[in-house]
């Protein structure tokens, strides 16, 4: 099994939403990872407001986030220089508080590997600077 993985929105969304087009890759990708599969605050936010606006009922989300398979990791208020600062850089090609959080934490947290649908930012985004993500699903499972 892979190492301790980070867990973005659209992953999240996708694996208590049967009709999205991502599930059945994401439900595999989770099913051969290592739990728990770690996330922030900024992501859960963003994962419960899609949830209410795309499915309009919260309970497959808590059910998923209060079994322990997926925990939050703390951010610190001295650390929102650091999160700032990889927003700045990537001015180019616009990153947002979630992604922002989950790219600091894989840094502080030496963690390379990520649950995600978003494959065009986390193929641009470098941790540190300079390592690349392993993103899970792997494009050949799309």
């Amino acid at each position: 099994m892979p190492a301790i993985a980070l867990i973005d929105t659209g992953a999240i969304l996708a694996l208590v939403d049967r009709s999205d087009q991502w599930h059945s890759v994401c439900v595999e990708a989770y099913e051969q990872t290592r739990l728990p599969l770690l996330t922030t605050e900024a992501v859960l936010t963003e994962l419960f407001h899609l949830t209410y606006r795309e499915l309009g009922d919260f309970k497959s989300v808590w059910r998923l986030v209060r079994s322990g398979a997926i925990e939050m990791l703390s951010i610190e208020n001295n650390e929102l220089r650091d999160i700032h600062g990889l927003m700045e850089d990537y001015a180019d090609h616009p990153m947002d508080f979630a992604d922002a959080t989950l790219v600091h934490v894989a840094a502080r947290e030496s963690i390379n590997v990520i649950l995600t649908i978003d494959y065009a930012d986390f193929e641009t985004y470098r941790i540190a600077g300079r390592k690349r993500f392993t993103i899970l699903p792997h494009r050949t499972n799309r």
